[in-house]
C-alpha cells in the first residue's frame, strides 16, 4: 500500500470513528484530521468536503455487502443447500461487529438524509443478486416463483428482521449459533412457500 493509500485508510477509519460518536452534523474535519494523524491539508486533497468524506464511508460499506455476494451458483446442489448458502451471504455480515457498528452509523444518517439513503441504495447489489439467484433456481424448476424480485425481498426480510433490525438500535450483534438457526429457519420458510413439491409418478398414482 502506497503513503497516500495508507493516509486514506487512515482518513476514512478516522471518520468512521469521528461520525459514530458525533453524528453527521456534529462531526468535525478537524478532529478527524486529528484522530488520523495527519495535516487537515491532508485529508482535504483526498475528500473534498465532509460529505464526499461519508459518501466515501458509504462505499465501504457498499463493497462490504457487494463483495459478500459474489457466490457461485451450484447446479447439482439441492435447492435447500443452495438457499442456505445464500442466506450465510447475508448472516456472515450480520455476525461481523465492525460491519454492524459501519451500518449502524451510516444508517443513523441515512434515516435524517433521504438523498444520502437513495445515494446508500444506489450503490448495493445486494437484491439483485438474490432476484438473480432465486429466479434460476426457478427456472431450473427448483423453485415456484411468480416474482423473484418480491421472494428475494422476503427471504431477506425473513433473515434481516432477526439478526439485522432488533440488533441495529441495541449495539448487539448476532453469535454465529444463533444465525445458523435464524438461517435455517428462513430457508424451511422460504421453501414452505416457494418450494417445489415432487410429484409421484404415474405408476403409483394410478
Amino acid at each position: 500500500m502506497s503513503v497516500s493509500d495508507q493516509k486514506k485508510k487512515q482518513i476514512v477509519v478516522a471518520a468512521i470513528a469521528e461520525f459514530q460518536e458525533k453524528g453527521y452534523a456534529g462531526a468535525s474535519m478537524d478532529r478527524i484530521s486529528e484522530r488520523a494523524q495527519v495535516s487537515k491539508r491532508t485529508v482535504y486533497n483526498h475528500f473534498e468536503s465532509k460529505d464526499a468524506l461519508f459518501r466515501a464511508i458509504n462505499q465501504c460499506l457498499a463493497d462490504q455487502v457487494n463483495s459478500a455476494l459474489e457466490l457461485p451458483y451450484d447446479p447439482d446442489l439441492p435447492i435447500r443447500d443452495l438457499l442456505v448458502r445464500l442466506g450465510w451471504a447475508e448472516g456472515d455480515l450480520m455476525i461481523n461487529p465492525c460491519f454492524m457498528a459501519l451500518a449502524r452509523m451510516v444508517m443513523s444518517e441515512t434515516i435524517r438524509d433521504p438523498d444520502l439513503a437513495a445515494d446508500m441504495d444506489s450503490r448495493m447489489t445486494k437484491i439483485s443478486v438474490f432476484r438473480d439467484f432465486i429466479a434460476r433456481a426457478a427456472n431450473e424448476g427448483k423453485l415456484h416463483v411468480d416474482d423473484p424480485g418480491l421472494a428475494a425481498t422476503q427471504f431477506l426480510g425473513l433473515i434481516k428482521s432477526r439478526s439485522f433490525y432488533p440488533n441495529i438500535h441495541s449495539g448487539r450483534v448476532t453469535e454465529r449459533p444463533e444465525m445458523e438457526r435464524i438461517i435455517e429457519e428462513s430457508v424451511d420458510m422460504f421453501l414452505a412457500r416457494y418450494g417445489v413439491k415432487e410429484t409421484v409418478g404415474k405408476a403409483a398414482a394410478e
